[in-house]
């Protein structure tokens, strides 16, 4: 029940929250079930920025730390679930501006997410033993609060100072002891009229995709995840003058649970994200995760 994925795999490039990569969020969960969750990540790498501001060899150094809750329920007698995350991030970033050696760090609040999600077809009546063989479909919608640490005359912050949403469809099937997860999802922005004092970002539309193999062993509560996803688009415009930064992003994790007891759980992980375009970034995430359910 790792709900902390939105906060442990961010691309800590200053832009960050393209897309997180989280296995089993799909999965029907009983009606009444709370998770209460926190987790660490450490994350380094390579920050690519436009020629325009003189920056080079540039990289990040990041570490954050998040808190989650996740409450399910029941709507129209269908599974739902609300899950809220909350980071915190100590970001630092180096390189080489116009010239000279340059530093910029950041600690603080970063932005929160809501995601409300319900399965709409496949999952078991409630009572009901689960299958060898099952299909679940579900959608979800994210939303990113503007909330985070974001100061008006920077182009590095934690926030973005604009809302995100993010309509979410996804498909799990399950075959035993292995399940195959697909999740597609856009990211709708809304507009920051705060960017870099007075002007007005603006971002298109970004769509990303991810899937995810599961296994799940003998003992229960132990399963291993192999995930990749690929997000682009997302342009962005600033006082009506379009960039050229469409985005291009290729991810890959691993990840693997394991039970402490019968109402708690660990999660490790290591995500790697690489970028396709000539800006963006290159970065490695490791993060474990704590959940307890009652």
């Amino acid at each position: 029940l790792g709900a902390l994925s939105a906060c442990l795999c961010l691309g800590a490039s200053g832009k960050a929250a393209a897309q997180d990569l989280e296995p089993r969020r799909w999965t029907a969960l009983p009606a009444g079930l709370n998770v209460v969750g926190a987790g660490y990540a450490a994350t380094r790498g390579d920050v690519f920025f436009d020629p325009v501001l003189l920056v080079e060899d540039a990289e990040v150094d990041g570490h954050t730390v998040g808190i989650s809750y996740v409450h399910s329920f029941a709507i129209a007698d269908k599974p739902a679930r609300l899950d809220v995350t909350v980071p915190w991030q100590n970001l630092r970033w180096s390189g080489i501006l116009d010239g000279e050696p340059a530093t910029a760090s950041r600690i603080g609040l970063a932005d929160p997410w809501l995601r409300l999600s319900m399965i709409l077809a496949g999952a078991p009546a409630a009572g009901t033993p689960s299958k060898p063989s099952n299909t679940i479909f579900g959608a979800a919608v994210a939303v990113g609060l503007p909330l985070g640490e974001y100061l008006e005359g920077k182009l590095l912050n934690l926030g973005q100072n604009r809302f995100v949403i993010r309509p979410q469809i996804g498909v799990l099937h399950t075959r035993k002891k292995w399940s195959f997860e697909l999740t597609g999802s856009t990211f709708l922005y809304g507009d920051n009229d705060d960017f870099l004092v007075d002007s007005t970002l603006e971002q298109s539309p970004l769509y990303a995709v991810q899937g995810h193999v599961i296994r799940f062993f003998d003992k229960p509560g132990y399963w291993a995840a192999l995930s990749a996803g690929y997000a682009w688009n997302g342009r962005s415009t600033v006082d009506g003058v379009r960039s050229d930064d469409s985005k291009r992003l290729f991810l890959s994790a691993l990840a693997v649970g394991l039970p402490i007891g019968q109402k708690q759980g660990l999660k490790f992980a290591y995500l790697r994200s690489r970028t396709k375009t000539d800006t963006g970034s290159d970065t490695d995430s490791l993060s474990i995760a704590w959940s307890y359910r009652f």
